[in-house]
């Protein structure tokens, strides 16, 4: 007869046992982590790489219906610069291609971009249309009157509603629009000097094939 001690085995908790459900409780906790990480490095992506690269769902697609007023008072030879509206996107055989830059006289980096603007606006192939974000209209006028006026049309976005419909981050951004009316080239944040030259290259692609070619080169 065996007289050794009985001991009952040990109890195990099903967690002992099957080491999966603490490895899934893990995951939970560090799934909020692994988001906010993700987040971030898009963050930091849009932060401090090139802007001009932040994707848009625009881009190859029709743009956004638009119409907006005129800026009050804003003349040039005395009279009124109009204002914005789908139709303007066609451009005109000399000017096929359309910019449109949206922009706010309480907006720091439309200040920087604004003498690039002015130079682009001495090129022949080139309409320029200004979307007034949010903007009190007698300090547009005031900036445009010290900086110059750039644009051949501005249309006023008082509530900024037609900035959400084309998909507007913050002020300043640029579209490149084709003569169809098609976007072809977003720009977010201002377009300073060093980066003209990938914009112009942008405004090229959007020109018919025929202008394109005649295009000076270098």
């Amino acid at each position: 007869m065996d007289e050794r001690p009985h001991h009952p085995p040990e109890a195990t908790s099903p967690d002992a046992a099957d080491p999966a459900p603490r490895a899934k409780v893990r995951v939970l906790f560090l799934l909020p982590v692994l988001i906010f990480a993700g987040l971030a490095i898009v963050f930091l992506i849009g932060l401090f790489g090139d802007p001009s690269r932040v994707p848009s769902v625009l881009i190859g697609r029709a743009a956004p219906e638009v119409s907006l007023p005129p800026l009050e008072g804003l003349t040039e030879a005395g009279m009124q610069i109009p204002g914005f509206a789908t139709a303007d996107l066609a451009g005109t055989p000399e000017a096929p291609v359309t910019i449109v830059n949206v922009w706010a006289s309480w907006c720091g980096p439309c200040r920087v971009e604004h003498p690039v603007l002015m130079e682009l606006a001495t090129l022949p192939y080139l309409n320029i249309v200004g979307i007034n974000y949010k903007d009190a209209p007698e300090n547009a006028r005031r900036f445009l009157g010290a900086l110059g006026n750039p644009y051949d049309r501005v249309g006023v976005d008082e509530n900024g509603r037609s900035a959400i419909e084309w998909g507007v981050y913050g002020v300043p951004e640029t579209f490149v629009v084709d003569s169809e009316g098609v976007i072809r080239y977003k720009h977010i944040g201002p377009i300073e000097p060093h980066q003209i030259e990938t914009f112009l290259d942008a405004v090229r692609a959007a020109l018919p094939e025929d202008m394109r070619a005649r295009l000076p080169t270098g």
